[in-house]
């Protein structure tokens, strides 16, 4: 959608004062294609350092105002529309086409008369996505980035996730906002979504064929596709500092994340920031939660501050000021600085499942406990794909009008039979959770292939059920998302889910909760319990599904908990 990254559109119609201004300048590709753009100069009439943003949502003719400050600072501003974009020649193939595409447009740069040579990056979304590229290039004149909410790899953010399943809601309305035909053509989220089969589902969000589409379909494994086209995969040839930016309710920001572990492994320069936002900053809640007044950064002093240092300091010899890290505690609703991503202070901590009556809803008596259970049971439900669990917040992307984001209260998903919920006594002190979080749980199905969901849940003295993050395994993929395999019906199975980052103070008298159930729609696909190629599927089956707790099958939720601070 239009909006997708974080204040980083550049559809406003705020002229700014500049000694030059050009809106249609076509700077041409190594293959002969021309691409559109602008070219806001500052005031002082010298040669000057440039900030590139390449986007695919419409460069307009004017710059959004709130970059009148990079002007003022002396920048040259570049704002180009992506190749097959607007007012760009070519064919618009996502992502594949932006690192020569980036590396060309460098180059231009360069060579003209206003430019000093060095150039830096900035933007979210696909905005930040286009920084990877062109970095992978590794050409010389590219010296800093500033990707906002852009993820890192193709697969495991994009189009699938870290346990295999299509995020289905965030690719067919993205691909319905930017793609569709003109009118009066206009796609129905919910009806596309529970569109079958798959392979036609682009049709009708978009009215015809998507190649993009239909190229992630044929290729469900993470395979050699996904890994030429992954930036993760490559992040050995980013040579350049990068400051990144993420939400705890964002689509991409367990990548996010992942991208700074593995550049910081080689170099110290790198900064990450990850707020309480989704994949818009400024967007507010659907659910009308806050995380307070000073949940908001100052993004556009750290991008001056950012590319001052890189780009006017000769030689930076001394460390960028500032923290390698910062994060925002929710439930405190406090930023605090650290060193180091994960935080090596967080102690995993498990909390096992348990029940004697049944699990199933909050009317059951689900139990998670620091104490292995002495009891081995089991809870049980069927999974219906045709009567999906429903999508309620959480890090989706990218329009709450259609799939809201964020915060939400879960009881209402709670109350549904086919979701096991699993709650901790109040809590007798403040706990803090920072890092990644896991479920491993001890599971079977009467199906070929199916999926497990979990999602961690504050839980509010009023009741209140705050979700906090959320993964999903397609059981096929239990032994690597490389390595498809179907179910034995019945066997038992050891499967542990990524259920995603966060970092959340659970207050003294709150509870510490896990969702488990099948599906979470349309935030993922719908599994159709048949073992098939779900590309083509029609048909879905419903599924027994079980999970196993106890002594001898040890299902539980494992969190980072991080030590409260030792007063002297």
């Amino acid at each position: 959608m239009r909006f997708l990254s974080l204040f980083l559109l550049l559809t406003s119609c705020t002229q700014l004062t500049a000694i030059g201004v050009e809106d249609f300048v076509e700077i041409p590709m190594r293959d002969g294609v021309k691409l559109a753009a602008n070219v806001f100069l500052p005031e002082k009439q010298q040669r000057s350092a440039t900030l590139l943003i390449r986007t695919p949502y419409n460069k307009g003719t004017y710059l959004v105002g709130s970059y009148k400050v990079f002007l003022e600072s002396g920048y040259s501003i570049v704002v180009q529309d992506v190749r097959g974009r607007y007012s760009s020649g070519g064919v618009f193939r996502p992502l594949v086409q932006e690192k020569n595409d980036g590396d060309d447009t460098l180059n231009w740069i360069s060579r003209q008369p206003w430019s000093t040579g060095k150039v830096g990056m900035l933007g979210g979304s696909y905005l930040g996505i286009v920084q990877w590229q062109a970095a992978l290039s590794q050409n010389p004149h590219l010296i800093a980035i500033f990707p906002v909410v852009s993820g890192s790899d193709e697969y495991r953010d994009r189009y699938y996730s870290r346990g295999g399943a299509l995020k289905l809601g965030h690719r067919l309305s993205w691909i319905a906002d930017n793609l569709k035909l003109p009118w009066p053509f206009r796609p129905d989220f919910q009806e596309y979504v529970r569109h079958v089969p798959l392979r036609t589902a682009d049709r009708r969000a978009t009215g015809r064929a998507i190649d993009s589409w239909q190229e992630a379909l044929d290729h469900p494994s993470l395979d050699s596709y996904w890994r030429n086209r992954s930036t993760f995969d490559h992040l050995d040839k980013i040579q350049v500092p990068a400051f990144i930016v993420g939400g705890w309710y964002d689509n991409y920001v367990e990548s996010d994340l992942d991208a700074f572990i593995s550049l910081s492994r080689r170099s110290s320069a790198h900064r990450i920031v990850i707020g309480p936002w989704p994949h818009n900053q400024s967007a507010p809640y659907p659910s009308g939660i806050s995380f307070g007044n000073d949940s908001g950064a100052p993004i556009r002093r750290y991008q001056l501050d950012w590319f001052h240092y890189w780009m006017h300091t000769p030689q930076p010899s001394e460390p960028f000021s500032g923290p390698r890290v910062r994060i925002f505690v929710m439930g405190a609703n406090k930023w605090r600085d650290e060193d180091e991503w994960p935080l090596s202070r967080a102690r995993p901590t498990s909390f096992y499942l348990t029940s004697e009556i049944g699990a199933n809803s909050l009317q059951g008596d689900g139990r998670l406990s620091i104490h292995t259970p002495l009891r081995d049971d089991f809870d049980s439900w069927i999974h219906d794909p045709e009567k999906p669990v429903p999508t309620a917040g959480g890090a989706v992307c990218c329009d709450p009008k259609v799939l809201p984001w964020g915060p939400m209260d879960q009881r209402d998903v709670e109350n549904r039979d086919d979701v096991l919920v699993y709650t901790s006594p109040p809590l007798k002190q403040d706990m803090e959770v920072t890092g990644p979080i896991r479920a491993t749980l001890f599971v079977a199905t009467s199906a070929p292939d199916t999926d497990y969901t979990a999602k961690l849940v504050d839980v509010f003295p009023d009741g209140h059920a705050r979700n906090l993050c959320d993964g999903i395994l397609r059981l096929r993929y239990r032994d690597g998302l490389s390595k498809p395999v179907p179910a034995r019906p019945g066997e038992v199975y050891p499967v542990t889910i990524e259920v995603g980052v966060t970092s959340n103070l659970f207050r003294s008298g709150h509870r510490v909760r896990l969702e488990v159930a099948s599906s979470n729609f349309p935030r993922f696909d719908r599994n159709s319990n048949t073992g098939r190629a779900l590309a083509n599927e029609t048909t879905y089956r419903k599924a027994a599904q079980t999970v196993y707790h106890g002594r001898a099958r040890p299902s539980r939720l494992i969190l980072p908990v991080i030590p409260p601070p030792v007063i002297p």
